[in-house]
C-alpha cells in the first residue's frame, strides 16, 4: 500500500523546507456508559395453596350453614372442585348490571338518545331485541339462558334436593306509561323446550313519589320437580319514542341464584 504524504503549497509566508504542522489529534472515545442501575426484583407473592378435600368441605359448609350439613356429592364430584365453581349463593347471570347504575341512589337523569343499548355498557350474555307497540311505545327485550350443569350443580341435587331458585330484578319507575316493566322466567327440562316452572308478572306503579325510584321484583321456585336443567329468564322495559330519539326505562341488579332449602 502506498504511504501517504503530506503535501502543503508554496507561499503565504511559509518557507518550502518549513516542517508541516502536527495533524489535529484524533478526539478521545466517548466515555464508557455508567452500568444500568440494578432493578430490584419484584417481591415473592405467596400464592396460597389450593385446599385439600376437607378443607374444602369445612370452608363450603361454613359458608351455607346448616343446609349443608347433610348434603353429599356423587362420585364424580369433589369438594375441591365445588369450591372453585362455587354454583351456589352467587348470581349466574353473565353481565347482571350491564349499565353500571346503582340501586343505592336514584336511577339517573337521561334524555332521549337514538344510541343502540348495546353501546351503553356491557351487555355480555344478553340477547337483545325491540318489540314495537302502538303510538309512541315499545318493550326493550332482554333476556338470556342460564345452564345450571355447566354453572357447576349436578343432576342428583336438582332432581332429590330440589333447591331453591331465586329470580330478582330492579326496574325504574320511569312514568313512561301504566306498566313499564314485566318479568318472565321459565325452569326448563335438558331439551331447554319442556316447561317444568314458570312465573309471570307485570307490576303497576303507584305513580307516588318521585320518579326515578327502583322498585325491587322477585320470586323463589320451591318444589318445582325434577328435571330442571336450564333458567330462561327474560325482562321487558317499556320505552317512549320522542323527537330526540327513546326514552328508556332502566333495570339493574338482575340475579338468578341457587340456594339449599333451609
Amino acid at each position: 500500500m502506498e504511504a501517504v504524504r503530506d503535501e502543503h503549497p508554496l507561499g503565504g509566508g511559509m518557507e518550502a523546507d518549513e516542517p508541516a504542522s502536527p495533524r489535529e489529534p484524533p478526539s478521545p472515545p466517548p466515555p464508557a456508559s455508567p452500568p444500568s442501575p440494578a432493578v430490584p426484583e419484584p417481591p415473592e407473592v405467596p400464592v396460597p395453596e389450593p385446599p385439600t378435600e376437607a378443607s374444602a368441605r369445612q370452608l363450603l359448609l361454613e359458608a351455607w350453614g346448616p343446609p349443608g350439613a347433610g348434603l353429599e356429592l356423587p362420585p364424580r364430584l369433589t369438594w375441591k372442585l365445588l369450591f372453585l365453581r362455587r354454583p351456589l349463593y352467587r348470581n349466574l347471570l353473565r353481565s347482571p348490571n350491564p349499565e353500571g347504575i346503582n340501586i343505592y341512589e336514584p336511577a339517573p337523569s337521561t334524555g332521549p338518545t337514538q344510541q343502540p343499548l348495546e353501546t351503553l355498557g356491557n351487555f355480555r350474555g344478553w340477547t337483545i331485541r325491540t318489540e314495537m307497540l302502538q303510538q309512541d311505545r315499545s318493550w326493550t327485550v332482554k333476556q338470556q339462558c342460564v345452564d345450571l350443569l355447566a354453572q357447576g350443580l349436578w343432576e342428583e341435587l336438582l332432581d332429590d334436593e330440589q333447591p331453591d331458585i331465586t329470580v330478582m330484578d330492579w326496574f325504574e319507575d320511569s312514568r313512561l306509561d301504566v306498566c313499564v316493566y314485566e318479568l318472565h322466567v321459565w325452569l326448563l327440562a335438558a331439551d331447554r323446550r319442556t316447561v317444568i316452572a314458570q312465573h309471570h308478572v307485570a307490576p303497576r306503579t303507584s305513580g307516588r313519589g318521585p320518579p326515578g325510584r327502583w322498585v325491587q321484583v322477585s320470586h323463589v321456585f320451591r318444589q318445582y320437580g325434577p328435571g330442571v336443567r336450564f333458567v330462561h329468564f327474560l325482562h321487558k322495559t317499556k320505552n317512549r319514542i320522542e323527537p330526540g330519539g327513546l326514552r328508556r326505562t332502566r333495570v339493574t341488579d338482575s340475579s338468578v341464584s341457587v340456594q339449599l332449602k333451609e
